[in-house]
């Protein structure tokens, strides 16, 4: 069997892997999860914007802020402070 013959398949497996993981959960057009899932919703500490939730590409969730002056994608925290991730 020739070399190539093996290397083409296993190829294809290895593009596979560098799949998107935003791409597996339901989004609306501009991006925003459709729900979170419950275990993040329990994580989260209160008075952020589960409603506006993004999963990004470096496995975190970042929720859109709407302060007084500005308005911005900030990383959804945990009751004890760290990011919540994938």
């Amino acid at each position: 069997m020739r070399p190539i013959t093996l290397l083409l398949p296993a190829s294809f497996l290895a593009l596979a892997a560098c799949g998107d993981p935003t791409m597996t959960a339901n989004t609306t057009a501009d991006g925003f999860l459709e729900e979170v899932p419950p275990n993040v919703a329990m994580l989260a500490a209160p008075d952020q914007n589960l409603q506006m939730v993004q999963l990004r590409p470096d496995g975190c969730y970042w929720y859109l802020y709407e302060g007084p002056v500005e308005t911005l994608m900030v990383p959804l925290r945990a009751e004890s402070g760290g990011k919540i991730c994938t």
